[in-house]
């Protein structure tokens, strides 16, 4: 069977208000929201968090399939990050280039695996995160920091 390598990702959202947003991604359905400080109703991640969450979570989808494919048995993954914010663009005071200059990604894991097999996770993972791939392209440094207990 063939694999397709080039898909289309559809994602829509519908503007329930000016901080609620309902997104619709294949047959499931979210909602972005602003904290009420900012006048939402804070049933949500507001997008910029959205947006390090998605950091986040390829970091733990990627890990996973490295770890697979190296024959490395992963106990536990925690995966949680540090992000500076320069927010004069979103509370629209200035145009800011690079919103997010840096990001400290924290993963934690619990494995039994070789030095050589965990260096071989921790040299893919940037590799092959089409998220930190995007992030990094944009200027933003991002340091991972690992955090490795045996079991």
């Amino acid at each position: 069977m063939k694999v397709k390598t080039l898909v289309r990702a559809k994602v829509s959202g519908e503007a329930e208000s000016h901080s609620r947003t309902i997104l619709k991604a294949r047959d499931l359905i979210d909602v972005s929201d602003e904290p009420a400080e900012r006048g939402g109703t804070n049933e949500g991640f507001a997008p910029t968090e959205m947006f390090l969450a998605s950091l986040i979570a390829c970091s733990n989808v990627i890990t996973h399939k490295i770890a697979k494919q190296h024959g490395i048995k992963l106990d536990a993954l925690a995966v949680s990050l540090d992000a500076g914010f320069n927010r004069l663009g979103v509370t629209l005071q200035e145009e800011i280039e690079l919103p997010f200059p840096d990001i400290q990604l924290n993963i934690s894991a619990t494995t039994d695996a070789s030095n050589s097999e965990l260096d071989q996770l921790k040299r893919d993972l940037p590799r092959y995160c089409p998220v930190s791939k995007m992030i990094e392209a944009a200027g933003t440094d991002i340091t991972t920091v690992w955090e490795i207990q045996r079991p």
